[in-house]
């Protein structure tokens, strides 16, 4: 797959959701965010539709999806119901966009099979591991050779394929929000699987491959997804593609400070809509600024 060819000047954003709920509060300020920067950038704002989770994405969350973010007033130039250059843009009609990079990474050798599950990382591990981030992987199948595990190159083999992150590189980049950020593969971060083995990409490799054949410039998205970025650089690195800018943004909370998620839905857009809530009020609403502090080690230096 050849490296798409960036334009020389012209600024490109995305909105990405995923249709497995209905879209809150949360979503809206960081795409918000997202559509006032291509405003000022007076650039485009693609919208693509994140819907590779086939068990939880369904047709009456994308109608609800296009529906919801119109009345917010969210105004896309390039999207699933408006066409563009770089479709198209659902994620489940790009599954060729995605083999053709997994096969460029197994040339490169850059990724293995993997046969183990989440029970076999943890008993390897030898104890629970604490936190949202997946636990770390130790290594497992990173130096048995694929035809023990009966594995052929193609996406269709019934195993996952890992990325064989460099242990002990640091990982560095700016974000325009958080300001510097750092990352030890190996420490922070372990080898990360790009291909399932129920034959669909992981977000790492689908995300990477649509920016970068989207021609996405600009990257605006919640604080919760810093760790990714390191991971993707890598796989830019790897795929010889240059990385867009990124904007990581703080996460809106509920009252008692915790993160939104698709379960409130007393802040969903849907609902704030049917309670005969205005866009513009909404906005304007301590409940649309109220936000989580970027954790420590991912501030601003000016904020330490």
């Amino acid at each position: 797959m050849d490296a798409p060819v960036l334009p020389s000047a012209g600024y490109r954003g995305r909105i990405a959701p995923s249709p497995t709920g209905y879209l809150h509060l949360g979503h809206a300020r960081t795409f918000w965010i997202a559509q006032e920067r291509a405003r000022a950038h007076r650039g485009v704002l693609v919208l693509r539709n994140e819907d590779l989770d086939l068990d939880r994405c369904r047709p009456e969350f994308v109608a609800a999806m296009l529906e919801d973010l119109a009345w917010f007033g969210f105004d896309w130039q390039e999207g699933p119901d408006r066409g563009g250059p770089t479709g198209p843009y659902e994620q489940s009609r790009r599954l060729a966009f995605y083999a053709k990079a997994l096969a460029r990474l197994q040339e490169k050798g850059v990724v293995y099979p993997c046969r183990c599950s989440r029970r076999d990382i943890q008993l390897a591990l030898g104890a629970p591991q604490q936190g949202t981030e997946e636990p770390i992987y130790p290594g497992t199948c990173r130096l048995l050779a694929p035809e023990r595990l009966s594995a052929g190159p193609g996406p269709d083999a019934q195993v996952n394929w890992r990325f064989r992150v460099p242990d002990g590189q640091a990982v560095t980049f700016h974000d325009l929000a958080a300001g510097p950020q750092s990352f030890v593969a190996g420490k922070d971060f372990g080898d990360f699987v790009v291909w399932r083995q129920d034959g669909v990409p992981a977000y790492q490799l689908a995300v990477v491959v649509d920016d970068a054949t989207m021609r996405i410039t600009e990257v605006v998205r919640g604080a919760d997804l810093l760790l990714s970025t390191a991971r993707q650089w890598l796989l830019y690195r790897a795929l010889g593609w240059e990385p867009p800018q990124f904007m990581h943004c703080e996460l809106v909370t509920d009252d008692a400070g915790n993160r939104l998620a698709k379960r409130h839905a007393a802040l969903s857009l849907r609902e704030l809509r049917a309670n005969g809530l205005a866009p513009a009020s909404i906005r304007a609403s301590p409940a649309f600024q109220r936000t989580s502090p970027f954790p420590k080690r991912h501030r601003p230096a000016t904020e330490l």
